[in-house]
């Protein structure tokens, strides 16, 4: 328990250090921290608007956040190319997010212009109002995102280890209510003109962590 806590611990210094550099997506994931916080509750009384806040509101401000605002340089604190840190990257690098928003995307239009094929599938009702096209969506990236994670942590086992594989789902499951946590100031340093956080912290932490290829 304790190996694995650290691998935890680590996977999440090594995100926080390789990918959260801009203060924007710093803030764009508090605002998806919270969002996702609450889609958490409602996934017991709602699962359906729970998938929908989460997708719609969580994955677009966090994805938005790496795709526009994260610096793709030469990353100087780290000593490491952009092309390095995808390669290394344990869960969904932007290559790979790229393939899971696609398919996000493509959910909705399969749903409105063939909802006859998916019944041949899943148990899936064909809609018959907008908000049943809405629902029948949402239900659908709902198993998407479920299977996205298991999908990816089933990988895993075998291109690292079931312990890397388990942290690295744990830290994707609680990763909203540490994003909440360590990027709650990070709009107050946006409001004072710091596009990019510098970082200070960094030499500390590596002294208590140590540095993995994760």
């Amino acid at each position: 328990m304790i190996q694995f806590l650290e691998t935890l611990k680590k996977q999440r210094w090594d995100d926080h250090r390789y990918y959260h550099h801009s203060r924007i997506n710093q803030s764009l994931h508090f605002v998806s921290a919270l969002s996702f916080l609450t889609a958490y509750f409602l996934l017991f009384t709602d699962p359906i608007a729970a998938s929908l806040l989460a997708w719609l509101v969580a994955m677009t401000t966090r994805q938005s956040g790496h795709f526009f605002f994260e610096p793709k340089g030469y990353d100087e604190i780290n000593k490491a190319t952009h092309e390095y840190k995808e390669e290394i990257k344990v869960g969904y690098n932007l290559n790979r997010k790229i393939v899971l928003l696609s398919i996000w995307a493509a959910i909705p239009v399969l749903v409105y212009f063939n909802p006859v094929f998916l019944q041949k599938f899943i148990a899936f009702n064909t809609f018959t109002n907008t908000e049943g096209f809405i629902r029948q969506t949402g239900l659908l990236w709902l198993w998407l995102g479920v299977g996205g994670v298991l999908f990816r942590t089933f990988h895993l086992f075998f291109i690292h280890d079931v312990e890397a594989a388990l942290a690295w789902m744990t830290k994707i499951i609680t990763d909203p209510f540490h994003d909440a946590k360590i990027y709650a100031t990070a709009p107050l340093y946006l409001l004072r003109g710091q596009l990019i956080d510098p970082m200070n912290h960094l030499e500390l932490n590596e002294e208590n962590l140590g540095s993995i290829n994760s």
